[in-house]
C-alpha cells in the first residue's frame, strides 16, 4: 500500500484550498496519509523562503490575486485577510498529532476544519474552544486538546526537521514512497497520476 507523507501548516491558505482532495486521491489508490503538521514560518527560514509579510510587494500582490482566483475556481469561501492570521499554529498542530495517535475520528476532516475555521469562518485556531469544537466535529474526544502536549511538541519539531531533510520548502507538500515530491494544492492532479502509475 502506497503512503503519502503530507507536510502542511494549519495556517497555510494553499493547504486550505487543497480541501479534502488529498483524502479522495488516497482513497482512490488505496494509499494511506501520514499527516505531518509543521511550523511553516520556521520552514521558510530554514529553506531560503521569506514569510508573506516580508516579501517584495510584487510577490505580495500576486499572491493575493492568485489566492482569490484559485478559491473562485474551486468554489471555496475565502477571506484574503482573516481576522486571526497569523496566529499560533502549535495548539492546532498538537491536536492533529494527538488525533493521529488516537485514531478514533477523521484526521483529514480535522485538518480541513482547522483550515476552514481560519480562512472562511474568522476563527482563531489557537483558541481552546475552537480546537475542541473542531476535534468534536471530526469525531474525536475534544479532551484530546489537553493530552500529549509534550509528545505533540516533540513531534511538531521533528516534522520540521524531517521536512528540511527531505527537501520540503512550502505547504502543502506531498512525498510518495519513491521520493517524488509535489508542492502545492495545484499539483494534486499530478500526484493522482503518479500514484496510478505506481500500481
Amino acid at each position: 500500500m502506497a503512503q503519502i507523507d503530507y507536510f502542511f501548516a494549519t495556517l497555510s491558505p494553499y493547504s486550505y484550498l487543497a480541501g479534502m482532495r488529498l483524502e479522495e486521491i488516497a482513497a482512490k489508490h488505496g494509499a494511506t496519509i501520514n499527516y505531518k503538521p509543521l511550523d511553516i514560518i520556521a520552514l521558510f527560514g530554514r529553506t531560503g523562503g521569506v514569510p508573506p509579510k516580508d516579501r517584495h510587494i510584487s510577490r505580495i500582490e500576486y499572491r493575493a490575486q492568485e489566492l482569490l482566483r484559485q478559491s473562485r475556481n474551486l468554489d471555496m469561501p475565502f477571506n484574503l485577510q482573516p481576522a486571526h492570521w497569523p496566529t499560533n499554529m502549535a495548539p492546532s498542530s498538537y491536536a492533529i498529532i494527538a488525533a493521529v495517535r488516537d485514531g478514533s475520528g477523521d484526521v483529514g476532516k480535522l485538518c480541513h476544519l482547522f483550515l476552514h475555521a481560519c480562512w472562511a469562518e474568522e476563527k482563531d485556531i489557537a483558541d481552546d474552544g475552537v480546537i475542541r469544537a473542531c476535534l468534536e466535529q471530526a469525531g474525536f474526544d475534544p479532551n484530546l486538546a489537553d493530552s500529549g502536549l509534550l509528545v505533540g511538541a516533540e513531534t511538531y519539531a521533528a516534522n520540521l526537521e524531517e521536512a528540511v531533510d527531505r527537501g520540503v520548502f512550502g505547504a502543502p507538500f506531498y512525498i510518495t514512497p519513491d521520493d517524488q515530491r509535489f508542492w502545492g494544492q495545484d499539483r494534486l492532479d499530478d500526484l493522482d497520476r503518479h500514484l496510478a502509475e505506481m500500481k
